[in-house]
């Protein structure tokens, strides 16, 4: 131990680091009555740390190729002795960071601690939430599986609509004209280079003004913020009950750290990684690309969207939604921050989490996408087992109908229930619709025989409520 210390002396005496840190955890006051709502910050880095770690561990390993990430990332799950443990905590890392981010900003907003003179912390948080979720989402491409290869081309076609220089966004997000080993190499090196170094600039960056401008004191209605006089009233708030960051304040912090990556491992034991999907192949169009848990909400926005305006919405609220984050501190410098007096922005927060909370769980269910796991209809439905109206039913299962259409609690519920059908279209509403299509749905003009459309008329005929 003597020899240990020696050398720590050495490095001490060297580079000063135990006075600078001494200065930072004892010498840094913090206002009194900051609570465990204060945690959620320093939480988030701990779950960064996390993804570092194991990122570094995965990357020793996986090789970002179009012909062996797949095959890397079963041998990491499958064959190396802790590869699924390590993924298990790198992917529960990364929703833990999401989710935590996310309480941390909500927090910020409803005490109003974006308020002078922390705006810049507001802002380096709204990036940090930006690049949070986006490096999050390279994440799931480096998968390279078929919902992560779809995926990446979904991005693309939703970038391609933005205005004026949507083709080459989506160029750039692709890395070329189509899919393939460009692309992949740099969401690869978006993911384990970019995205990090940003974070970590900008952590640091965030970190620094938090030890400058202080944390934000517990708010207290009729107590208003003055940006001409604040500096001066918080100083002398900690001159008069301030208390030392360590170890009045940042007990709370380890604690709630130590929980976090107690929850992480648990989770990552009880449940490991996301189940890889199928090896890649962009000529299977059978697949239904869906974003891991966190983004579901944003997943339903889109698939729920009015198809005249779906393009307004993908690009606009997005848009939106980040320019409003942007000019939130703006609004008012000053004023009250104790929610009680600001209940315009209490109810913004829950409307928003509580939209958030119903489109994540449409998401989660997914009615509007097509059920390939469909069966045929039982006889109990159909009402026969041999001619027109038999035959009718399994010309509609062989060519995929039931994806779509539900029957009688049989089927998809992607395009419009059938069960009776017959009550509000005509026989020749039925044939046009077959025979040209629709929105999402293909023409069957050329792949139906004249006999297959008489016993499938047959059949949807027999849908009636009597």
């Amino acid at each position: 131990m003597k020899f240990f210390g020696k050398i720590w002396n050495w490095f001490d005496d060297r580079t000063g680091i135990a006075g600078a840190m001494k200065t930072v955890l004892t010498e840094h006051l913090v206002p009194r009555g900051s609570t465990w709502l204060y945690v959620f910050g320093s939480a988030t880095l701990v779950a960064f740390i996390i993804q570092v770690v194991t990122g570094i561990a995965l990357a020793t390993i996986y090789v970002p190729s179009t012909g062996e990430a797949y095959q890397s990332l079963q041998f990491i799950t499958n064959n190396n002795w802790i590869g699924h443990f390590v993924r298990g905590l790198h992917y529960w890392g990364a929703s833990a960071m999401v989710l935590l981010v996310g309480i941390h900003l909500i927090r910020v907003f409803v005490t109003a601690a974006y308020k002078f003179p922390r705006e810049m912390n507001w802002l380096s948080g709204v990036v940090l939430l930006g690049l949070t979720v986006v490096i999050a989402f390279t994440g799931q491409l480096l998968r390279w599986d078929q919902n992560a290869v779809w995926t990446a081309v979904v991005v693309a076609e939703q970038a391609g609509r933005i205005p004026l220089i949507g083709k080459w966004v989506a160029h750039f997000a692709l890395s070329g004209n189509v899919i393939g080993g460009a692309t992949l190499s740099h969401f690869f090196a978006y993911h384990v280079f970019i995205l990090p170094a940003l974070i970590i600039a900008i952590v640091g960056f965030h970190l620094y003004l938090v030890l400058r401008n202080g944390i934000s004191e517990p708010p207290k209605a009729g107590r208003p913020v003055d940006p001409s006089t604040y500096r001066t009233w918080y100083k002398n708030l900690l001159k008069r009950e301030g208390r030392p960051f360590w170890p009045d304040v940042m007990w709370r912090d380890v604690v709630f750290g130590f929980i976090v990556i107690l929850a992480i491992t648990g989770l990552a034991v009880l449940f490991g990684p996301p189940a890889l999907d199928k090896p890649p192949n962009p000529t299977i169009v059978k697949a239904l690309p869906r974003p891991d848990w966190y983004m579901l909400w944003y997943f339903a926005v889109l698939a729920l969207s009015p198809h005249s305006v779906e393009s307004y919405i993908m690009i606009g609220a997005p848009l939106l939604g980040t320019l409003i984050l942007l000019l939130v501190p703006f609004f008012r410098r000053g004023g009250e921050r104790h929610p009680i007096k600001r209940p315009w922005a209490v109810g913004a927060a829950l409307m928003v989490v509580m939209s958030i909370g119903v489109l994540w769980n449409a998401g989660v269910h997914a009615n509007w996408s097509p059920d390939f796991s469909a069966k045929p209809l039982p006889v109990s439905v159909i009402g026969d087992s041999t001619g027109f109206v038999y035959n009718g039913a399994q010309v509609m299962f062989k060519k995929g109908c039931f994806y779509c259409h539900n029957i009688a609690g049989d089927g998809g519920h992607r395009g419009p229930e059938l069960t009776f059908v017959a009550d509000r279209l005509t026989e020749d509403q039925m044939t046009i619709r077959i025979m040209n299509g629709g929105y999402n749905m293909p023409s069957y003009a050329g792949n139906m025989t004249p006999q297959e459309l008489m016993e499938v008329l047959a059949f949807l005929k027999t849908r009636k409520s009597h």
